[in-house]
């Protein structure tokens, strides 16, 4: 009696997903699949004589399978991941069905806080052996490693770079062009030569595997003739291998050389607005979550803050003209001490001023007087 009540719930659940099929990539509908497989498992253990979705109720079925969730000692956001996947397909049915299916199954109360876990970039030292050992090897996935920690980019962006993603802009400039990716949208990411030279090997060993194997042609950088997810398991065995040669104190995922990289381009200056553009997030929070702010970071960028406040906001004293006599008073030293406290409030007054043309006018202006000055003091010298 168990088989046709699950069999008929699949059966409807299957529709509904071929429906959502023609809007959503497969991954998305692979994890719709675990999550409705998650809940008919359950289902058919603990209430088998629901066999359609208007029978269903929130007090047993849903908050029952709430609790096995959590008893089955999932995280935080694999449970948020079922419940926005299995809330959205019940609600997908109730329009798309003739019967009626009970409102407020799923509420937001429903949905756990998620887990916070700190940055996880690579120690110094990981991130130098790990390079070390991935220069070693002239492998395509190798390759692709070190591709993947000079941009940031995610694995699947990566291998589905297309082979002319490499475009220049001008004054030895270039950028990389990121395909859609997990957030559906492309992005323009600046490279620099090091990494030029990385795409240049990659599409050398590209070519000399197309020579000497029958791999099929494709635009792709990478070619994945098993399919991306064989090629993303490829390059995490390429990892694994080199992480464990290269002597590295803790395992490495190719995620983590996302993280390194943002909190690199955080402490070399990059601030967090163009830091979330170039890992193409769409909301700072999660850009947020791939940084690792230290102790030696606040100190530094705390000591540079102090001195720029001192140095924007101090007035600085004009130099002290010599005792009063006659001579000092209107003589060539004092116009000199005069031409130097000016030059001094006049760059200090554009350290922090706007106005470009303005600015570009007074820098004019500090040329001359110095070069001024700088005759005053041919003047100074005594009479022969």
């Amino acid at each position: 009696m168990k088989q046709p009540h699950c069999q008929s719930f699949e059966q409807v659940f299957a529709s509904q997903l071929k429906n959502m099929a023609a809007t959503l990539r497969p991954g998305t509908i692979d994890n719709y699949q675990k999550s409705v497989n998650s809940f008919l498992r359950y289902l058919q253990a603990a209430y088998p004589q629901i066999h359609k979705p208007s029978l269903l109720l929130r007090d047993p079925h849903i908050l029952g399978w709430l609790r096995s969730l959590h008893e089955r000692g999932l995280k935080s956001g694999t449970r948020v991941g079922y419940l926005f996947c299995l809330r959205r397909l019940l609600d997908a049915l109730a329009l798309n069905t003739n019967e009626p299916i009970e409102q407020g199954l799923i509420v937001s109360d429903d949905f756990p806080p998620p887990d916070k876990y700190l940055p996880k970039p690579l120690s110094p030292e990981n991130d130098r052996l790990l390079d070390n050992e991935l220069r070693k090897n002239a492998g395509l996935m190798c390759y692709g490693l070190r591709l993947l920690r000079a941009t940031g980019m995610r694995i699947g962006e990566c291998l589905n770079l297309a082979t002319d993603c490499l475009h220049p802009l001008g004054q030895n400039q270039w950028a990389l062009k990121v395909p859609l990716g997990k957030l559906h949208n492309e992005r323009w990411l600046p490279v620099d030569e090091d990494t030029r030279k990385i795409i240049d090997q990659i599409l050398s060993s590209r070519s000399l595997a197309s020579a000497t194997q029958s791999v099929v042609t494709t635009d792709l950088l990478f070619p994945k003739p098993k399919g991306c997810k064989a090629a993303g398991n490829d390059m995490r065995r390429v990892l694994n291998t080199a992480t464990v040669r290269a002597g590295c104190s803790a395992h490495i995922t190719p995620h983590q050389l996302r993280h390194t990289y943002a909190t690199e381009m955080l402490r070399a200056g990059v601030s967090l607005p163009a830091l979330k553009e170039l890992l193409g997030h769409k909301d700072i929070r999660m850009t947020m979550r791939y940084i690792q702010v230290s102790q030696n970071d606040l100190q530094q960028q705390y000591r540079q803050a102090r001195q720029n406040i001192v140095s924007r906001y101090a007035v600085p004293g004009l130099p002290h003209t010599h005792q009063a006599t006659l001579k000092t008073a209107i003589g060539i030293a004092a116009i000199r001490s005069a031409l130097d406290g000016t030059i001094q409030l006049l760059e200090i007054y554009m350290r922090h001023l706007n106005h470009n043309r303005v600015r570009h006018d007074l820098q004019c202006l500090d040329r001359r007087l110095n070069k001024i000055s700088k005759t005053m003091t041919t003047l100074d010298s005594p009479p022969e």
